[in-house]
């Protein structure tokens, strides 16, 4: 699942003497969230292997002729373009969500996909957390209302993903409370 959750209860003591420790300031809960990667950099290179295989046959029927000259552009035009488009789509895919909860205040750092970011924080005793099944862009939107704005969470998650979200974050936010 593309939802990471840690609780503080899950990292070391304070006292443990673990020299890799970064001290929180005391941070109750944190979550990444990513979109779901279904092509990895080797399912890449073999999907464009195949397919440059794939679209070579026709010339090899044709070689020495005149027709292969006339499909040569097209085929070479049709494996750049899917080239080009699935690396925009595996660049698209780098965005993520980071969601930080502490006692006084809830973040949330939005890293796009062209590095830029965005911050939203809040009094997590403030926010209204809510879930549009029906009427929102996507089904089961999540939202986060409060410091006068209101943001969307995990808007690439699929509908299951968001829901999963919405009852996490409803049980940290009733934690607080």
């Amino acid at each position: 699942m593309p939802i990471h959750w840690e609780k503080k209860s899950e990292m070391a003591p304070g006292n443990s003497g673990a020299i890799s420790r970064v001290d929180d300031g005391g941070l109750l809960w944190h979550a990444v969230l990513r979109p779901s990667r279904s092509l990895s950099n080797s399912g890449f290179g073999i999907f464009m292997t195949m397919t440059l295989v794939m679209m070579m046959l026709p010339l090899l029927t044709n070689v020495g002729s005149a027709v292969m000259w006339v499909l040569l552009p097209f085929l070479l035009g049709t494996f750049a373009l899917t080239w080009v488009m699935l690396r925009r789509n595996d660049r698209d895919g780098m965005l993520n969500e980071t969601l930080r909860l502490w006692r006084d205040r809830i973040e949330i750092v939005r890293t796009g996909a062209n590095s830029q970011v965005q911050r939203w924080d809040a009094n997590p005793h403030w926010v209204r957390l809510d879930l549009r099944r029906d009427g929102g862009p996507v089904a089961n939107y999540v939202t986060l209302a409060g410091a006068g704005r209101t943001v969307e969470l995990g808007a690439f998650l699929s509908p299951d993903e968001r829901q999963t979200l919405f009852a996490e974050l409803s049980e940290a936010l009733a934690s607080l409370r």
